[in-house]
């Protein structure tokens, strides 16, 4: 389902700020976001790019991707029985990493947590973070939401609670496991649920990329998406400050987001070093030798074959070749920029209407509620609802990937994706003087990229990055894993959750009465 050009293009927007918070609920339904399209197709010639008109696809690519009938479903559609009223023990998980590594590793402890009947407890957020940010899940998440919206799939606490036995209160002791890297589903119905058992509690550490992204259960993968796109919403102050930075923007019309990833962490990592001054050579050295594991790295070499960031001057070329004019309001979510503002004057030259959330809100609620995981939880958002979205590195990046599919299932958002690998010997080329034809070349390039439309999911691609097509549907379908739920589906699980509590009560009152018969 790979679109050449740039797709189709849909008519109408999916409702404001808050579709996203209330309307894409855990019903199966959700407003299909246009009802009429038109179909428009580029096409270039060898030379001269006959037939492409810059300003036409700039006003499509402001509007979402061509859906092809699709439309986000994440709610059941086999049997889905609601968790039992006694579970196998609880399930402690340490959630690594930043935001968004964290937020990948929260939608695998509820999915661990349904494979074992376990009892999930309020996942840790690791404070050695990158953000060095200690607020934890209470500070950054709603958590009553959370618990309430999976209600249908795991019980949840926010604490072990004390066991009372021979007349005292007694603590229940996590036995701590390293889970393998991606362990399938089986690990955790073996050595995992057997020390569950044994003991009571687990305490899965760490937990980042700790189960298996692929399944051949499409009902696994769409309680991810639950998790994911329904039931971890950030808290209201975080969601008020992004909502008025966005109606800011939106004040003057469109306006696009980039997530410039050119820091010093990703650049040590991706060993791109050339472009630096002896000195910053040394500095990221030193940082990926203290961070990351030995590897060797020809830093001449990867900007060719296209393993580095874009550099802010070519992010501004490519939406330049593009048909993007300096009118253009661009959000930029991004740490410290490395190499400073001589990186960033040739941008600026381009796209002099650059924004952060400082600049958009220099209030002082946002600085005072924008630092650290609650910063980038507010970048996220502000992506998330821009009109286009831009990663300029997209590789290990987890907020980007995060972000590309949760636009996807929040109605197909455009995203512009740069081939750095076709790009890099265009850019090359430039530099050495060869200008002749630099744009149509560009153009080229990103004519054969997706922009945001459905999609079929590729190795390595991540399904956090593509949840298509298990947690999309079609209403009108020949093929019945993709037919759309009822529309009473939520009534359906409502109806089952009531059985097994009165289920529960009856069982209770059963067990009360015998006790009285012994006595």
């Amino acid at each position: 389902m790979r679109r050449s050009g740039f797709h189709h293009r849909q008519h109408g927007r999916q409702g404001g700020f808050r579709g996203i918070l209330g309307k894409l609920a855990l019903a199966a339904v959700v407003v299909l976001i246009c009802t009429v399209s038109f179909l428009f197709s580029s096409s270039m010639s060898g030379s001269g790019g006959s037939g492409y008109s810059v300003e036409a696809n700039v006003e499509k690519l402001w509007e979402p991707a061509y859906s092809d009938g699709w439309r986000p479903s994440s709610a059941p559609r086999t049997d889905w029985p609601p968790p039992p009223s006694e579970s196998n023990g609880y399930l402690r998980v340490r959630c690594n990493g930043g935001l968004n590594q964290q937020r990948s590793a929260i939608c695998n402890a509820v999915l661990a947590a349904r494979i074992m009947n376990a009892t999930l407890v309020l996942p840790e957020l690791d404070a050695n973070s990158f953000w060095h940010d200690d607020s934890g899940f209470y500070g950054i998440y709603d958590v009553e939401h959370f618990i309430k919206t999976l209600r249908y799939d795991v019980r949840i606490v926010e604490k072990i609670p004390e066991v009372r036995k021979n007349g005292k209160t007694k603590k229940i002791k996590s036995y701590q496991l390293r889970p393998p890297r991606d362990a399938p589903v089986s690990w955790y119905l073996t050595t995992a649920l057997e020390k569950m058992k044994e003991h009571g509690a687990i305490y899965l550490t760490p937990f980042s990329h700790r189960l298996a992204e692929e399944s051949d259960n499409p009902e696994y993968q769409r309680l991810r998406c639950r998790v994911n796109y329904h039931a971890l919403r950030f808290k209201p102050n975080i969601m008020k400050l992004s909502k008025g930075i966005v109606e800011k923007l939106r004040s003057q019309g469109h306006f696009m987001s980039i997530h410039l990833r050119f820091e010093k962490d990703m650049l040590a990592f991706a060993g791109c070093f050339d472009i630096f001054t002896p000195a910053e050579q040394k500095i990221l050295q030193k940082y990926r030798e203290e961070n990351f594991a030995e590897k060797r790295l020809v830093p001449s070499e990867r900007r060719a074959i296209g393993k580095c960031p874009l550099t802010p001057e070519e992010v501004g070329l490519v939406l330049r070749a593009m048909g993007f004019d300096n009118s253009t309001r661009i959000y930029l979510a991004a740490g410290e920029l490395f190499g400073g503002e001589r990186f960033m004057r040739p941008f600026r030259a381009l796209f002099p209407r650059l924004e952060n959330h400082s600049s958009v809100d220099p209030s002082e609620e946002l600085v005072a509620n924008a630092r650290g995981l609650a910063g980038s939880a507010v970048d996220y958002m502000v992506c998330l609802l821009s009109d286009i979205f831009m990663p300029t590195y997209d590789g290990p990046s987890n907020f980007a990937n995060n972000l590309l599919g949760h636009r996807l299932y929040y109605g197909f958002r455009t995203t512009i994706r740069p081939d750095r690998k076709a790009l890099a010997p265009i850019f090359l080329n430039r530099e050495k003087g060869h200008a002749a034809a630099f744009e149509e070349a560009v153009r080229r390039v990103m004519l054969k990229t997706n922009f945001g439309g459905p999609h079929k999911r590729v190795s390595p691609e991540s399904f956090y990055t593509n949840s298509w097509p298990e947690c999309f549907c079609q209403m009108s379908t020949n093929n019945p894993a993709d037919k759309c739920p009822p529309e009473n589906v939520m009534e359906i699980l409502d109806g089952q959750l009531e059985r097994e509590a009165a289920n529960d009560l009856e069982s209770s009152t059963a067990s009360n009465s015998t006790v009285s018969v012994a006595e």
